[in-house]
């Protein structure tokens, strides 16, 4: 009986030893993470296998984003593992809600868009319209929207010229790449007034900087806020990435690697749920991001070997997955940049499922890469988005900026394009040699309502794309030939076979 006692003993030992940390509902996530930030520390015989947070089934709200820093990193053979076990929601603030003013429902055509006198000239407006505060005006910009907040109405008789808050104003009316289209192949560009709940909430849920070998696996995360557009609104260049300088080149337009540039831009990067930089191998498994007000997941910058697998993302306000540099300020968009893509390395996303995206933002896509090379986009079911589906490359050059080697690969990609052009369910930039596009089943684009031109493609190579072998790729059950996809001088290096 003693011999058995201590058998008994030594297993009861062994499993409290295993390096598990639980977590309840009610309890503190924060608490945990430093508990097993003092295991690593001390270098308790628990870390020995790994440690596993097992956060149990309910909802943690998160005052201030989880923060996952160096000290907290793993290893290959004793990561720091995350996981679910029951249904354990992290979560954060419910969107802000918006309630439509004029028209009642869906766009109106503006009359004139005026940058001198920095205003947008739309129809005649009910006198209960006119008498409210706190407007939106959303604007359909080609393959963006503007977020204006309202300044003035200003009535001339059958029209009315409304004004913006700054630094809105400035940035809308100064830059001019993308701007509403008046006249042109279908017509002028369209708008909505709106007001929006104005309260900010929590944005961001768990931010991951300098730690190694995290995996998460079966979290979902849930209910974040996009606060910007309420205290500077929303501008943007492209993909759902906002402005904070741009202008035109007014003497002696083109610089020394495009005698063509006529703008100047530099953008700021969108806030996410969950964020990633300077980290190797921290994965996602089995996870679902719901009710998200921007971007969902992001791994921003110095990343390398890191999985993004079997996950859902569901009813996201922007873009649902990031990756890599976009030349972020304080760089200047335009410029073609040798230093970026390899600070984003063998990002693999394989495997989710990501629908019902660019909620908030209709510029923002279902899969975003930057300046990335050797990472791979494969077995992915996008459904659902109001711009494009997966977009790889950034720089608009034909230069070596050393992205390359990107595989796009056995994607579904469905309902794209559903309220702006000049997308892609695959949509390419600049010089990406060794890349290829193969074996993706791509519907045709949506009719989207609102689109001032035609620019809708299954694969769209945009500005200066190359590198590309191009393959295998079928939409409506039936091969895509080369002359359904879109160019926008391409380089001489893409390879398509039927």
């Amino acid at each position: 009986m003693r011999i058995l006692q201590t058998f008994l003993f030594l297993v009861i030992t062994v499993s409290t030893w295993a390096g598990e940390i639980i977590v309840r509902e009610g309890e503190s996530l924060h608490d945990a993470l430093r508990t097993a930030r003092e295991w690593r520390r001390t270098g308790d015989v628990r870390c020995q296998d790994g440690i596993t947070i097992i956060v149990k089934a309910g909802r943690y709200y998160m005052n201030e984003p989880l923060f996952i820093r160096p000290e907290d990193s793993g290893t290959k053979e004793s990561p720091l593992v995350i996981k679910s076990e029951g249904g354990a929601v992290i979560c954060g603030d419910p969107r802000q809600q918006h309630t439509q003013i004029w028209p009642q429902e869906g766009m109106e055509r503006m009359i004139a868009f005026d940058t001198e006198t920095r205003t947008i000239t739309i129809p005649t407006l009910p006198d209960s319209v006119l008498k409210m505060e706190n407007l939106e005006m959303v604007v359909h910009q080609r393959w963006a929207i503007a977020i204006l907040r309202v300044k003035a109405f200003h009535v001339r008789g059958d029209y009315v010229a409304v004004t913006f808050q700054e630094p809105e104003s400035r940035l809308e009316f100064e830059h001019p790449w993308p701007q509403p289209v008046i006249g042109g192949e279908k017509g002028n560009s369209s708008f909505l007034l709106r007001t929006t709940e104005q309260r900010d909430g929590i944005e961001q849920l768990v931010i991951v900087d300098g730690a190694n070998y995290v995996n998460f696996e079966g979290i979902t995360f849930e209910n974040t806020c996009w606060n910007r557009p309420l205290h500077k609104g929303h501008v943007t260049l492209q993909g759902g990435f906002p402005l904070v300088d741009a202008y035109k080149l007014k003497e002696k337009e083109g610089l020394p690697w495009d005698a063509g540039l006529e703008n100047q831009a530099w953008i700021e990067r969108p806030v996410s749920a969950v964020s990633i930089r300077n980290a190797q191998h921290v994965d996602f498994k089995n996870c679902l991001f719901q009710h998200l007000g921007a971007t969902a997941l992001d791994y921003v910058d110095n990343i390398s070997d890191c999985t993004v697998s079997a996950c859902s993302f569901e009813d996201i306000g922007g873009t649902a997955i990031m990756g890599g540099s976009f030349a972020e300020s304080p760089r200047e968009v335009h410029r073609p940049y040798t230093d970026l893509a390899e600070r984003c390395q063998r990002l693999t996303i394989d495997k989710n499922l990501i629908r019902g995206i660019s909620i908030e933002d209709w510029g923002a896509v279902a899969i975003s890469l930057g300046y990335v090379r050797d990472c791979t986009v494969s077995n992915n079911w996008l459904d659902k988005m109001n711009y494009s589906g997966i977009c790889v490359g950034w720089g608009w050059t034909p230069h070596d900026t050393g992205m390359l080697n990107n595989q796009i690969i056995n994607n579904k990609v469905s309902d794209y394009a559903r309220q702006l052009y000049d997308a892609g369910g695959i949509y390419t930039l600049s010089n990406q040699p060794g890349s290829c596009i193969t074996g993706n089943d791509i519907s045709a684009p949506a009719v989207a309502p609102y689109a001032t031109n035609n620019r809708g493609f299954c694969i769209y190579l945009d500005a200066r794309t190359d590198g590309f072998t191009i393959e295998n790729n079928e939409t409506e059950g039936r091969p895509i030939r080369r002359d359904e996809i879109g160019d926008n001088h391409p380089g001489p290096n893409i390879i398509f076979k039927q």
